[in-house]
C-alpha cells in the first residue's frame, strides 16, 4: 500500500483528521478537488462569512453608535470591493496555514477529483491522473448547499451563500428563502449595509433548530436593523427577468405574498457532497437522505473505510468535523476516543450573537422530564451597558431534581466565546449551583451566566 490513511477532503473535518492521523505516526495522504485546501469552511463557508459580517459591524457602528461614544466623523460610505478584498485575504491566510500544517505534518497533498476504484485504490483525476492505495480511507467530502425543485439558480440573482460572499454591488432588496443560520447571518451583512431583507421562513421561527427563546430575541433584534420576516410561509414559486426577482408563497391559511427584489438567496440548508465519489465501487452504503451510513465508531459498511463531517448523519458544523475527524483517527491506532454529541455547540454569528449547548426547552417538555429554568437580561449587566451592547439574555436549564445543567442558550455580544463555558460546566456534569458558587470577573458578560444560574438555581439573581 502507498498510505496507512488516505483522506478525501480537506475541510475542518479532513485536514483536522490527516494532522492527528500524523502525528499518531500513520503515513498520511489528502486529496482535495479544488486548487485550495480548507474545504467550504475556509474557502466559502464560516471563514469569509465571518469576515464579512465583522466589516458591516463596523460599518453600522461607525453610522449609528459611534456619535454616542463621542466619535464624530463624517458620514461613513460603503466599499464593497475593499470589503470583499479583505475578505479574500483573510481566506487567504487561513488556507496558507493549511498549507504550512500539511507540510509541517509530513502529508502528502494530491489535488484533483478523488474517486474510489476499490476500497483500497483511489482515483486521481487532477492535472494528471494516477491511482494511490490505501490501508484505510476517510471519507471527508462535506456538503453543497441545498435548493428547491424549481428554482434554477442561476448564481448571478439567484443565488447561494457562495455567491452572496462575492457580490459585486448591495442589493437594494434581498429576498432570503431560509431562516437558519447561514441566511440570517448573511442577511444581516447586507442589511447593515442598507439593504431591506426580507426572510421567508417555511417553520414558524427563525433559527428553528435552536431554542425558542433565542429565535424570537434575535427575530425582534434583526427587525431593528430592517429585515421583514414572512414566517409560516411555503415557497411556491420563483422567477427572474432581467435584474428583478419575483418570490410567491402562500402561509398557513392558503393567503398569498407576493415579493418583489434584485437578488434572491437560497438558503433551506445543505446536502451532502458525494457526487463522483464512486462509492458503489467499494460497496459503501449511503441512506436515503443521500448521507454516508456509519456505525458509531463512523465506519461504513467497508471495514476499512469511515466518514466524518456533513457527509454523515448529525449537525452540519466545522467543529463537530473536527471531533470526528480526531476520533477516527484515534480509533484507527487502537484508542478509545468519545464524543458527546449533545454538547456540540451552535452558534450564529450576527450581533448579538446566539450560541447554544445541550438541551433547548422544548425538547425537554417533549421528553417530559422536570427542569428548571433561569435567565437574566444583557441590560442589567454594567459590561453591557458600557459597550452599548444590551440586547440579548443567557438561558440555563437545569434538572429539576439534581440540578445538573441541561443546556445553555445565550444570545448577546460574545455569546460564541461564552459558550464554551456551558460546555465545559455540562461536561463535567455541573449543577447550576457549581456555576452561581463560582467566582465571575466584574465588569464582563459572563456574569450574565452566573446570574442565570443563580435564577436557575434558588430563583435569586442579584443584580435583579
Amino acid at each position: 500500500m502507498d498510505y496507512q490513511v488516505v483522506v478525501i477532503g480537506s475541510g475542518p473535518g479532513g485536514y483536522v483528521a490527516a494532522i492527528r492521523c500524523a502525528q499518531l505516526g500513520l503515513k498520511t495522504a489528502i486529496i482535495e478537488k479544488y486548487d485550495t485546501l480548507g474545504g467550504t469552511c475556509l474557502n466559502v463557508g464560516c471563514i469569509p462569512s465571518k469576515a464579512l459580517l465583522d466589516s458591516s459591524e463596523h460599518f453600522h457602528n461607525a453610522e449609528h453608535t459611534f456619535k454616542t461614544h463621542g466619535i464624530d466623523i463624517p458620514k461613513p460610505k460603503v466599499n464593497l470591493k475593499q470589503m470583499i478584498d479583505r475578505k479574500a485575504d483573510v481566506v487567504k491566510q487561513n488556507v496558507e496555514g493549511i498549507d504550512y500544517l500539511m507540510n509541517k505534518n509530513k502529508i502528502d497533498v494530491f489535488h484533483g477529483m478523488g474517486s474510489f476504484v476499490d476500497k483500497n485504490t483511489i482515483q486521481i483525476d487532477g492535472k494528471k491522473k494516477q491511482k494511490i492505495t490505501s490501508e484505510k480511507v476517510i471519507i471527508a467530502t462535506g456538503s453543497k448547499p441545498a435548493s428547491l425543485p424549481f428554482i434554477k439558480l442561476d448564481k448571478d440573482r439567484l443565488i447561494t451563500s457562495t455567491e452572496a460572499l462575492e457580490l459585486k454591488e448591495i442589493p437594494k432588496h434581498m429576498i432570503i428563502i431560509g431562516g437558519g443560520v447561514i441566511g440570517v447571518e448573511l442577511g444581516s451583512v447586507y442589511a447593515r449595509l442598507g439593504s431591506k431583507v426580507s426572510v421567508v421562513e417555511f417553520l414558524d421561527s427563525i433559527i428553528p433548530t435552536m431554542d425558542g427563546t433565542m429565535g424570537k430575541e434575535l427575530q425582534k433584534s434583526l427587525k431593528g436593523i430592517g429585515f421583514e420576516f414572512y414566517l409560516g410561509h411555503k415557497v411556491t414559486a420563483v422567477d427572474k427577468k432581467a435584474k428583478n426577482v419575483t418570490v410567491k408563497a402562500e402561509n398557513k391559511k392558503g393567503e398569498l405574498v407576493e415579493l418583489k427584489g434584485d437578488y434572491c438567496l437560497v438558503s433551506i440548508g445543505r446536502r451532502p457532497y458525494t457526487d463522483g465519489l464512486g462509492l458503489e465501487n467499494a460497496g459503501v452504503k449511503m441512506d436515503d437522505r443521500g448521507r454516508v451510513e456509519v456505525d458509531d465508531h463512523l465506519r461504513t459498511n467497508v471495514d476499512n473505510i469511515y466518514a466524518i463531517g456533513d457527509v454523515v448523519k448529525g449537525a452540519m458544523l466545522a467543529h463537530k468535523a473536527e471531533e470526528e475527524g480526531v476520533f477516527v483517527a484515534e480509533s484507527i491506532m487502537g484508542q478509545k476516543p468519545h464524543i458527546n454529541y449533545n454538547l456540540i455547540p451552535g452558534v450564529v454569528y450576527t450581533w448579538p450573537e446566539v450560541a447554544s449547548v445541550g438541551y433547548t426547552e422544548e425538547q425537554l417538555k417533549e421528553q417530559g422530564r422536570a427542569y428548571k429554568a433561569g435567565k437574566f437580561p444583557y441590560k442589567a449587566l454594567g459590561r453591557a451597558r458600557a459597550s452599548m451592547d444590551t440586547e440579548g439574555l443567557v438561558k440555563i436549564l437545569a434538572d429539576k431534581h439534581t440540578d445538573e445543567v441541561l443546556g445553555v442558550h445565550i444570545i448577546g455580544a460574545r455569546a460564541a466565546d461564552m459558550i464554551a463555558a456551558g460546555v465545559t460546566a455540562m461536561e463535567y456534569r455541573a449543577s447550576a449551583e457549581d456555576i452561581a458558587r463560582m467566582s465571575h470577573a466584574h465588569p464582563t458578560y459572563m456574569e450574565a451566566f452566573k446570574e442565570a444560574a443563580l435564577a436557575a438555581t434558588e430563583n435569586r439573581p442579584i443584580h435583579m
